[in-house]
């Protein structure tokens, strides 16, 4: 894809000339993603999985949709091909448990090469850096979060990511190149499986510089250098007010029947999710 037609994409992002590949212009966008393109699963809820083709993520972002991983990452990629950089994707593995290891091949990670330098990029996961992190062994501080990077012992030539403040404390990814094609398997689980945590469990999330804004059901939260504070949106009203004034989605493509379909599955998510806890 030529850089015109990612004209919607990169208005998206607020950015009218991204400049020549430089690790400042990368940090540059990758802070412009996070912060208007959201990490969320609307559609999937709804049961209308988008696919992954970069061309076509770059269109939803372009009208105001978010995703996740191999959406937000994978047209991300393309968009930084576009403008000259030299990326990399790669087979990765997100994990529940700080012990968690391995590719497991349910996350797309990015790495890019631009001034002399391997970085990693990563735009799709969520509660991830704001700007792109040194592909070498370290602790970073971004805003409240604090970070580390290190080679991965299970994946040779591979990388650990530790977010220990996360819902997924750890993300490990493989050394080789992959493929878009690499993730249509587990895009396929991820989206449609009824016990997909995609398909059970609504969620967004929006990162800025100074903390992280999570929707997870009906529980809005705001992390940040203050601590976390919780409100329950208590209407669906007030669900997709959040939804477009707190993590920029454009709503204009759910009409009545998606708003309240998608309210009652949410309602009832939290419901159940009430009860567990007791």
């Amino acid at each position: 894809m030529n850089v015109k037609a990612f004209d919607g994409y990169l208005a998206r992002l607020g950015v009218t000339d991204p400049g020549e590949p430089s690790a400042e212009a990368l940090s540059a966008l990758q802070r412009a993603h996070l912060e208007r393109v959201p990490y969320e699963n609307i559609d999937i809820q709804l049961g209308r999985p988008p696919g992954i083709e970069p061309e076509l993520s770059a269109r939803r972002f372009a009208a105001g949709h978010g995703g996740y991983c191999f959406h937000l990452n994978g047209g991300f990629a393309a968009l930084l091909e576009a403008l000259g950089y030299d990326v990399t994707r790669h087979v990765g593995g997100v994990h529940h448990e700080p012990e968690g290891r391995g590719a497991n091949g349910n996350h797309l990670a990015l790495t890019v090469r631009v001034d002399g330098e391997a970085w990693f990029v990563d735009a799709g996961l969520g509660d991830g850096p704001h700007e792109p992190l040194p592909l070498r062994p370290g602790t970073y501080q971004q805003g409240p979060f604090t970070y580390r990077m290190e080679p991965s012992v299970t994946e040779p030539g591979g990388w650990t990511f530790h977010n220990p403040a996360g819902p997924f404390p750890v993300m490990e990814f493989a050394a080789r190149p992959a493929t878009m094609a690499d993730f249509a398997d587990e895009h396929l689980r991820l989206s449609t499986a009824p016990d997909s945590p995609f398909r059970t469990t609504f969620v967004a999330l929006r990162r800025d510089a100074k903390g992280l804004d999570l929707l997870r059901g009906r529980l809005l939260t705001r992390i940040d250098a203050a601590g976390r504070t919780e409100r329950t949106l208590d209407t669906a009203g007030e669900l997709f007010a959040s939804l477009a004034d707190v993590f920029g989605r454009d709503l204009d493509g759910l009409d009545a029947d998606d708003r309240a379909t998608l309210w009652e599955r949410v309602t009832r998510a939290h419901e159940e999710w009430l009860a567990a806890r007791g």
